[in-house]
C-alpha cells in the first residue's frame, strides 16, 4: 500500500487503517478489549499485550488522547496503525521508557467493545425511625 492510506485527523493523530471491522465503533466512555503494541519511532518496543500474550481491557476514558481517538475510527474486529504525536500522547512527561516528547507508534486491533452504561441510581432507603430520631409528632406529644 502506498503512504497515502496513511489519514491525519484534526487534532494531528495519523493513523493507517488495515481493517475497518464492525460499523459500529466505540464511544468516548466504552470499555474495549485490544491487542496492542507500542514502540518507539527507533523502533524499540515499549508496551506489547502480544508480548504479554493477554489482550487489555479499558475504559476509552482512562487511556491517552491519540489512543482514544484511534479506536475510534475502527470497529470490533478492526486493526489500524497509529502514529501519536506526543501532544496526544505522554507530551513532556519523562517515562521510563518512553522520552519526553516521543512520537508513539501502535498497532491496535479492536477485539470487542462494551458499551458505557449509567449507573443505575439507587431509590433514596426509607427514613429510619430510631430512639435517637423520634417523628416530630411523638417529640410534640411528649411536651
Amino acid at each position: 500500500k502506498k503512504e497515502t492510506d496513511i489519514v491525519k485527523s484534526a487534532t494531528g493523530l495519523c493513523y493507517k487503517i488495515i481493517n475497518k471491522g464492525d460499523e459500529a465503533k466505540p464511544g468516548e466512555k466504552d470499555t474495549v478489549n485490544v491487542h496492542y503494541e507500542g514502540k518507539l519511532i527507533n523502533g524499540k518496543i515499549f508496551d506489547s499485550s502480544k508480548m504479554r500474550g493477554q489482550a487489555a481491557t479499558f475504559s476509552l476514558e482512562r487511556v491517552i488522547p491519540g489512543f482514544q481517538e484511534g479506536l475510534r475510527v475502527i470497529g470490533k474486529g478492526g486493526k489500524a496503525i497509529l502514529y501519536i504525536p506526543s501532544e496526544l500522547g505522554y507530551g513532556d512527561s519523562d517515562l521510563p521508557s518512553i522520552p519526553a516528547g516521543s512520537l508513539l507508534i501502535f498497532e491496535v486491533e479492536l477485539l470487542d467493545v462494551t458499551p458505557f452504561q449509567e449507573p443505575k441510581k439507587e431509590e433514596a432507603p426509607a427514613p429510619v425511625t430510631t430512639s435517637e430520631t423520634k417523628p416530630a409528632s411523638a417529640a410534640a406529644s411528649q411536651k
